[in-house]
């Protein structure tokens, strides 16, 4: 098939999308799940939308081609303009533009027959449109909120809507079209700003987001009206896809990576899983709606107590006791600030003017490790009920001290 730079199924680039972003390293042999003539369309694509973030070296294997994007200082996640460069029919852009060319007054109505004659007059191509096909677009415009429908007498009549003016919103737009879920319906409304100062930089700025903007709104649409979703999920033990059905319950963004992860309850197996969705593919929100959802919402809103990250279970008296204290100096107050800002699910007990406890009752020490880490020249003394997750994070404090040549060491009482 010839190269076409647009593309009609965004799942094609997707994953060299992340691939040539978050790995960065394979050559162009190491690239085997489809043939080496697709990787060249990809890559050809990428370097048409990106060419301004692509970067290449040279290896033994061969030349290895990977995106470099400095979120510090990248105002506008470059990813959207994947999300632009959608391919149409012939008939499909013909007949967008001419119906907007003869309702460009909101004032003009015309009835569907009007517009069909006006629609045959004004295209020379010998290219036509039957009732049936206007009458479809312009319903599917009409439920976008861009063509008004509505009856004069025994006449239905269709108009074109209004323009909304947004220019009081364009900071609004600047900020949430970068940080808010499906932020690229943002840059679609920031391609019709005209050009302004632009006030933000944003230090954790999550780009890779883009790349699952659609999942993310097809679950959206799921979780709105209580439906049951089929989903191909790549299983990071067997590195292959497996088809699941879910009642998708709540998404969780973290905080700290951007990871995006949807809560789901798998009916076939009775439980609570979370799934990334960098990892799903090829949803399908089927018609039946889960009787049980609110039952299923209520279930996870009392796990939720116990969830320091998306590890989740059904029987919240399965829950693991993490405990540490931390020395502060008098001018230090500010770590205390931090740890009420970030207990979650825990609490903060005051020993004394210079020493704090932390404690949580979670499904999962381990995914508390990071965190519990940055404390780690005040931890005086810890206690986990998991052990192995305890002595594990000795392990890696030990290991430290080694590599940097550190004297003594963790004691062991500690």
């Amino acid at each position: 098939m010839a190269y076409r730079e647009l593309i009609k199924n965004f799942e094609k680039v997707r994953a060299y999308m992340r691939e040539f972003y978050v790995y960065g390293f394979k050559s162009r042999t190491e690239y085997d799940t489809k043939s080496a003539r697709s990787y060249d369309n990809e890559r050809r694509r990428l370097e048409s939308w990106l060419g301004d973030h692509m970067r290449f070296t040279q290896t033994p294997e061969g030349k290895n081609v990977f995106l470099s994007v400095d979120s510090r200082v990248t105002r506008k996640n470059p990813f959207y303009k994947a999300w632009k460069a959608k391919s149409f029919t012939d008939g499909d852009i013909t007949l967008h533009f001419v119906i907007f060319d003869i309702l460009y007054d909101p004032k003009t109505k015309m009835t569907l027959t009007e517009l069909i004659k006006e629609i045959d007059e004004r295209l020379s191509s010998g290219m036509a449109f039957d009732e049936s096909t206007l009458r479809k677009k312009l319903k599917e415009y009409a439920e976008e909120g861009i063509i008004r429908i509505e009856k004069g007498g025994r006449k239905v009549l269709y108009s074109r809507a209004p323009d909304t003016d947004i220019t009081a919103l364009n900071d609004v737009i600047d900020f949430f079209s970068e940080v808010a879920p499906c932020g690229v319906v943002g840059s679609f409304l920031q391609d019709r700003q005209p050009l302004h100062p632009e006030l933000f930089t944003f230090k954790h700025h999550y780009i890779t987001q883009a790349m699952d903007s659609d999942v993310m709104a097809t679950l959206f649409e799921a979780i709105r009206s209580h439906r049951y979703i089929i989903i191909d999920n790549l299983s990071k033990h067997s590195n292959g896809l497996r088809t699941v059905r879910l009642v998708p319950l709540k998404i969780y963004i973290s905080a700290q990576n951007g990871r995006q992860n949807l809560l789901a309850f798998h009916e076939k197996a009775n439980r609570l899983n979370s799934y990334r969705l960098d990892y799903m593919s090829n949803i399908r929100i089927e018609d039946e709606v889960c009787e049980k959802f609110d039952a299923l919402r209520g279930a996870l809103s009392k796990a939720e107590a116990h969830m320091w990250g998306v590890n989740c279970k059904w029987n919240i008296k399965h829950v693991e006791h993490v405990e540490f204290e931390v020395k502060i100096e008098d001018d230090e107050q500010f770590i205390v600030h931090r740890l009420e800002r970030e207990k979650r699910c825990g609490y903060v007990e005051k020993i004394d003017d210079n020493h704090y406890r932390y404690a949580a009752e979670v499904f999962d020490t381990t995914e508390m490790l990071p965190w519990i880490r940055t404390f780690i020249s005040r931890i005086t003394k810890m206690n986990f009920s998991n052990r192995t997750a305890e002595n594990q994070f000795k392990t890696d404090v030990r290991e430290m001290y080694r590599i940097y040549g550190l004297e003594g060491g963790i004691d062991d009482d500690i």
